[in-house]
């Protein structure tokens, strides 16, 4: 009797964790570069034994594998800010951090008091020579032409760095709105910056919310379900032990 309420049990984590992913997809609504993640489930079968023979019946839980991310580029959206860069097809920015060499598709970069262009949480913005870019006092005048080369009043300063992998899947989430990944980063031949421009968030509000709905559906409803298999059992307990249970 108790395999009924275990294999519920094995979807209301599922469902927990789906509820998760699906706020925290809502939360970052406005991030940019932020892009949607989904739960991936499959699954898992337990084999049973019975009295008649060594194997009986399979059970049929559910096991959360991990996410899977949505890595279709978000919409472009014009901020006139000199130092927002867009990236427009693949490709990340490379930023360098205390914990190594990191990736990103928010490119709100700003100047720091030395005039090294960095993101929002102060790391350097790597050049194609894994070099930070650093502008002189007298360098007013911005511009990143689409293929990444940085230039001021003075001339070429840099060529911003735009790297893609084999496998974004295999990019892990740090923080930050950055990844990880022990892949080695290939350089895009031929970047779309975008200067004066972020991309948004791939995230649909809308969906996400009908989605969230769903899912708080299935859990109230496989909640109910657990409950019911719980009385059923106090019951029979009742029955076999002649005891009546109200």
């Amino acid at each position: 009797m108790e395999n009924t309420t275990y294999i519920a049990l094995s979807r209301e984590a599922a469902l927990w964790r789906q509820m998760e992913v699906v706020a925290n997809n809502m939360a970052n609504a406005n991030t940019p570069g932020y892009k949607t993640q989904e739960t991936m489930f499959r699954e898992f079968l337990v084999p049973t034994r019975s009295n008649n023979r060594a194997l009986g019946n399979n059970l049929s839980f559910v096991q959360d594998v991990g996410t899977v991310r949505d890595t279709r580029e978000g919409p472009l959206s014009k901020t006139d800010n000199t130092l927002d860069f867009a990236v427009h097809g693949e490709g990340y920015f490379q930023v360098e951090t205390e914990a190594g060499m990191r990736y990103t598709r928010d490119g709100h970069f700003r100047l720091d008091e030395g005039g090294m262009l960095v993101n929002s949480a102060g790391y350097a913005v790597m050049d194609n020579r894994d070099q930070p870019i650093i502008f002189a006092p007298n360098e007013s005048n911005i511009t990143v032409a689409p293929d990444g080369t940085v230039s001021t009043e003075n001339g070429k300063v840099a060529t911003l760095k735009v790297v893609k992998f084999e496998n974004e899947q295999a990019m892990r989430k740090v923080g930050g709105n950055l990844y990880e990944t022990a892949q080695t980063p290939e350089v895009v031949a031929r970047p779309a910056i975008l200067q004066g421009m972020l991309e948004e968030s791939n995230v649909q509000p809308v969906t996400e919310m009908t989605h969230m709905m769903t899912v708080l559906e299935e859990y109230q409803s496989n909640v109910k379900s657990i409950d019911e298999e719980y009385t059923r059992i106090e019951k029979a307990m009742g029955v076999l032990s002649g005891t009546q249970v109200a």
